[in-house]
């Protein structure tokens, strides 16, 4: 069966009218230059990153890098901000679906962050048609109406479009060039930047980005290469392009400044990934058994390891006048439950108000309901724009930021490692990204975050603060209880209509393997059209 070609790319998926609006040729051609010059880069940095992890299997701790001192003690400056980047207190984040652009659009926050990544499951349904969705968002063009005949529009005042394509381990598999997959990351980026650069630059805005999962200042020099190439061959001035990246792999972490750096003519700031993060200690450190994390819920941002990244990301970024945003913001409101919604909320202006104290320049929320409790608790303590003149008088070691955290493992814990990971990871292969659960908004980190703790609990053979030993037999136990308590609140039709099959296939695969998988996405993005 033959495929549509467009500029040498061979598309697999189907091709409708507004899908070939975005794969235009002249797209295809800006994709295509962009795959052919930095795609055989981006293997060589994947390989690098496993060379790394034997590295730190064979018992060597990463540290603050030699030979980029020099980087860590200059007098360097990121550029100012543009105007509709000076204040980004609040930041909502989401996918690219058409009635939820509309919806952070329209919240009340400075800016939207637009994810084609961990909020959105790439079916190629979902990433073309947020392709259209964002080219008609730049226009300010785009409209909903539900089913139900309920119309969304825009409103006069919207938030800034900030667009997170997938990371450099990610590939689109209904795109092919001479034969291979392309990078997903460019493909996101490519064809947004290409379509939408120019009418937000001529709206008074830009071409805006976060850039997820880099392991190392090489991988940030690959970005700033493509996008000083990607600039000449559009002809908008070098340094339009800003891009703000999240901090959420440990070797991210250590070299925080040397990223920047290396974007410095395009960085706007780093932030703080909390889920991602704690993720890639599990990963990095499998082979070490001090890192075994207790129950996630009391892994909170002020154990000592997570309080020394989130003061390290601050100091770096305001050494260099770049913005260090905070986390995340999960909770969604609780309706018909007045004291159980008063309570969440509490705890959102709680962190949010230790975010803004400790100098953060903004924050992330997943529902418009959080932004105005986030903007009145960041109003308590930033009393200007931003928070670039606070700084700690404190220097992070490498050994601060890999300080173990010890605690009790609980049946409660694994159950809720269980419960959400499968129930996520069912939703994904259904086509949705972001999903409510149990009042929180759930994204790909969960289900990441989930699994390699139940992985590293079984690996080491953990017991629960009663005592008893963590195996698969009692994952399998436990496992049957929640899938029967998820059963009972969605109903036998749609519980058996879903992907649980796949989901509890592959996500009890990965947690109970002998070998660590290193994303739960590359062999669960197999399974989606």
């Amino acid at each position: 069966m033959s495929h549509p070609v467009v500029a040498g790319l061979e598309i697999i998926g189907p091709l409708p009218p507004r899908y070939a609006e975005i794969l235009t040729p002249e797209a295809g051609a800006f994709l295509a230059e962009l795959v052919a010059k930095f795609g055989p880069r981006r293997l060589e940095l994947l390989a690098r990153r496993v060379a790394r992890q034997a590295e730190i299997d064979a018992g060597k701790l990463p540290d603050f890098l030699p030979e980029t001192a020099a980087v860590r003690a200059g007098d360097w400056q990121v550029p100012p901000p543009p105007p509709d980047l000076v204040d980004r207190r609040t930041e909502i984040t989401g996918p690219v679906d058409r009635k939820m652009a509309i919806n952070a659009l329209n919240s009340g926050a400075q800016c939207w962050m637009a994810d084609f990544e961990d909020a959105n499951s790439p079916t190629w349904e979902n990433v073309m048609e947020g392709q259209i969705n964002m080219c008609d968002a730049a226009r300010r063009t785009i409209t909903y109406t539900s089913p139900e005949g309920k119309r969304y529009a825009l409103k006069d005042k919207i938030a800034t479009i900030v667009a997170r394509p997938r990371g450099w381990h990610m590939e689109e598999k209904h795109v092919l060039l001479g034969g291979a997959r392309v990078s997903a990351s460019l493909f996101d980026w490519g064809l947004y930047f290409f379509h939408n650069a120019k009418e937000l630059i001529a709206r008074g805005s830009g071409p805006y980005f976060y850039l997820p999962k880099m392991e190392s200042h090489l991988e940030a020099r690959l970005w700033n290469d493509i996008f000083v190439h990607a600039q000449a061959a559009l002809g908008i001035p070098r340094g339009t392009i800003r891009v703000t990246v999240l901090i959420e792999t440990i070797l991210g972490c250590i070299e925080a400044e040397e990223i920047l750096y290396e974007l410095r003519e395009h960085a706007s700031g780093l932030n703080c990934g909390r889920w991602d993060y704690m993720f890639s200690f599990v990963k990095k450190f499998r082979n070490r058994p001090e890192y075994l994390f207790p129950d996630r819920t009391l892994i909170t941002m002020t154990v000592p390891f997570l309080r020394a990244y989130a003061l390290h990301v601050i100091n770096v970024c305001h050494r260099h006048g770049a913005y260090a945003m905070g986390g995340m913001a999960a909770q969604i409101p609780i309706k018909n439950n007045p004291e159980a919604n008063a309570a969440a909320l509490a705890k959102v202006r709680a962190d949010k108000e230790r975010e803004a104290g400790d100098g953060h320049d903004g924050t992330w929320v997943a529902h418009p309901g959080l932004v105005q409790t986030a903007l009145e608790a960041f109003a308590l303590h930033m009393k200007g724009p931003n928070n670039l003149h606070r700084f700690h008088d404190v220097k992070i070691t490498a050994a601060d930021l890999l300080a173990p955290l010890h605690g009790p493992i609980t049946e409660g814990g694994v159950r809720w490692n269980l419960h959400v990971g499968v129930r996520y990871l069912e939703a994904w292969l259904g086509g949705s990204g972001a999903e409510p659960i149990h009042n929180l908004m759930e994204d790909l980190a969960t289900s990441e975050i989930s699994r390699s703790q139940l992985w590293q609990w079984l690996r080491y053979g953990a017991k629960l603060d009663d005592g008893r030993a963590i195996t698969a037999a009692l994952y399998d136990t436990l496992l049957a209880d929640e899938l029967q308590k998820i059963r009972a609140e969605y109903g036998d039709e749609r519980f058996d209509s879903g992907h649980f099959k796949d989901a509890v296939g592959l996500f009890m695969r990965m947690s109970k393997s002998e070998q660590f998988d290193e994303f739960l996405s590359l062999p669960a993005y197999e399974l989606l059209p």
